[in-house]
Parts: structure tokens; sequence; C-alpha cells
């Protein structure tokens, strides 16, 4: 396996602290939700990082289904992660929502790219077995 690409992030002070990238590019302050506790301040969290980075990483899998399949994407494609922190008596778990909009697609086609695209993403193969991802493809109506 070769590597393309590595990122170096750093969290000081866990869910109420401060996280920032080696690169500087990212350098923020975390609050934890006031249904966890937290005082539901102004910082991003966990979860909010965790949804950016699938929706965007499964957005390039659809990208790269759809051109090897030869299918154009209109400019306004999206993937909204939703990203649930439960609890049960085992403790805590993350569980996800993938709201695939991909306009000018039949149904078809459509769940053929996403279903193809949780396959190949890295954060589809992280979470495999590890979290329930529910997939869901939203067409023009």
């Amino acid at each position: 396996m070769k590597t393309l690409y590595e990122a170096t992030s750093t969290a000081v002070g866990g869910r109420a602290g401060h996280v920032s990238t080696e690169a500087g590019n990212i350098d923020m302050d975390l609050s934890v939700p006031k249904s966890m506790g937290g005082d539901g301040g102004k910082g991003a969290n966990p979860e909010q990082f965790f949804g950016c980075a699938y929706s965007a990483c499964f957005g390039g899998a659809i990208q790269v289904i759809a051109k090897k399949k030869r299918i154009e994407l209109s400019d306004d494609f999206s993937v909204t992660a939703t990203i649930g922190f439960c609890e049960d008596e085992d403790g805590a778990f993350l569980e996800a929502t993938l709201d695939c909009y991909i306009p000018g697609v039949d149904v078809k086609t459509g769940e053929d790219l996403i279903n193809k695209a949780h396959e190949i993403c890295p954060f589809s193969k992280a979470t495999k077995d590890n979290i329930t991802v529910t997939l869901n493809l939203l067409l023009d109506e």
C-alpha cells in the first residue's frame, strides 16, 4: 500500500477543548452540546467534524464511480451526513445517515452510484461493521 497523503491533527482538552492541524488550516475551539451535558457553546464537536469529513469523502467516491461509468454529475450534487451519538448499556457509539442528492439520474442509476461509492469510500470502509450507516438517495421531484 502506498500512502498518498497524511494529515496530522491534535485535540487538547477533550470534547470541550481545542483542535488544530499541523498545517494550520483548522484551529478551532470545541463545545459539548447541551443534550450531552455541555454548555452548547459556539465551538464545533467531533460529530460535526466527522460528518463533514464523511460527506466530503463519500461525495468524492460518488464522483469516482460516476466517472468510471461515464455518468455526468450535476454541479449541485451533494451528500449530507447526519451523525448520531448514541448510548446504550454497552456504552457510546455512533450512527450515520448519508443523504445523497444526485439530480438528473434515475433511481436505478442513483442507487447503483451510492452503493458502489459505499464500497470504495475510505470512511465507509473504516466504519464497516462498526457503526450503522444508512444510505438515502434523494432525487429531483
